[in-house]
């Protein structure tokens, strides 16, 4: 297997949408769970990479990308957006009459975004999704594509990062925690983490 770790190209959008349906889950398949194939590409990977490709990164494994981090470097310019210019352009093409639970429950909560301000974003103003595939797990590449996203946002000037995963998601809280993002308060049902991100050109401060 030759697998790196490289920037996002605009030819990964139908690999990484099979990565985000594979992992859509809490990292298990959901494939089962939606009758609309594209729904979850189109409210957690695909905006992203639209509006900043340029802080995705994949795992490309034999010419494929496997796995992924996409990030929004500005969560309320980014909720704002998709509220008014993504999602309305794309919902309508996602209505069915035979809409699984699952469906419902995600087109109620993308029809909200946008409404509420995170209560991360003044401190962690960036937010990010990464998803990898089972052949990929554990081999420390999820750890890389942190350190290639925040190298980025360092970068870039913007000072910190948050996450939200489902309380449920007990392989995620660890891998999180394991590389020093620290727990942040959140709501019944939920976990949430943020980490502080240096400026590029200052020591970066040691992560467990």
């Amino acid at each position: 297997m030759n697998a790196r770790l490289r920037p996002y190209r605009p030819d990964d959008g139908s690999a990484l949408a099979e990565v985000c349906i594979r992992t859509g889950d809490a990292g298990r398949d959901a494939s089962s769970l939606y009758s609309i194939p594209t729904l979850l590409p189109d409210l957690f990977m695909q905006p992203y990479v639209f509006r900043h490709p340029d802080f995705a990164f994949v795992v490309d494994v034999d010419g494929v990308a496997r796995g992924y981090v996409v990030c929004a470097p500005d969560t309320a310019a980014f909720e704002q957006w998709f509220a008014r210019d993504w999602w309305p352009r794309r919902r309508p093409d996602l209505v069915r009459s035979e809409c699984t639970d699952h469906d419902r429950m995600m087109l109620a909560y993308a029809d909200a975004r946008g409404r509420v301000t995170s209560p991360y974003a003044s401190v962690y103003p960036a937010h990010l999704h990464i998803d990898l595939l089972p052949e990929v797990r554990g081999q420390g590449w999820g750890r890389r594509l942190m350190d290639a996203l925040i190298s980025r946002l360092g970068e870039k000037r913007v000072p910190g990062l948050h996450l939200v995963t489902g309380a449920g998601n007990g392989n995620a809280a660890g891998f999180y925690g394991h590389l020093g993002l620290q727990p942040l308060p959140a709501d019944p049902g939920a976990r949430a983490f943020g980490v502080r991100v240096p400026p590029r050109d200052a020591p970066e401060p040691e992560r467990r």
